[in-house]
């Protein structure tokens, strides 16, 4: 699993422990705990540290996203790990300028299948796919025009 994906696994199973218990314990103990747990090798907790604080920084606006356009559900009856999984995907994709939208999208999906339900990822992409709608494009999204996206589309020599 690469870092960035266990980074967010991680601040994912936090957010999901101090949602779940009323948003009562202390963030530091649950990431601690959560790389006790999870990942006691792990040597990437800035990130993480960074995912957490800045959901919980910013939630009031991220969740003010999430109700707009997850419709069909009040925040409080999605599941405590699909919220959570939209609250660090909104928040990568509308606070974090150093993410690409693509890669903050893709991210929570994948998260969401992992970790949550039969639908969860198709439910975590429609959201975050209006979000994205929205938001202005970051810099880090643009590309010279004419220039690939990835290594990938380059033509072979």
């Amino acid at each position: 699993m690469a870092n960035r994906h266990l980074a967010r696994t991680i601040a994912m199973q936090t957010l999901f422990c101090w949602d779940f218990n009323g948003q009562k314990d202390k963030l530091e103990d649950l990431v601690k705990e959560s790389f006790q747990q999870f990942a006691p090798e792990f040597d990437d907790h800035g990130f993480v540290n960074d995912l957490v604080k800045g959901v919980v920084a910013n939630l009031p606006a991220i969740d003010n996203y999430i109700v707009k356009y997850a419709t069909e559900w009040p925040l409080d009856q999605i599941t405590p790990v699909d919220r959570n999984i939209l609250r660090i995907g909104t928040y990568e994709l509308v606070f974090d300028q150093n993410i690409p939208a693509k890669v903050a999208i893709n991210e929570a999906i994948e998260v969401a299948k992992s970790f949550g339900g039969d639908a969860s990822g198709r439910f975590v992409n429609g959201v975050l796919g209006a979000v994205f709608k929205e938001i202005p494009p970051k810099d880090i999204d643009k590309q010279p025009k004419g220039q690939p996206e990835t290594a990938e589309a380059m033509p072979a020599e």
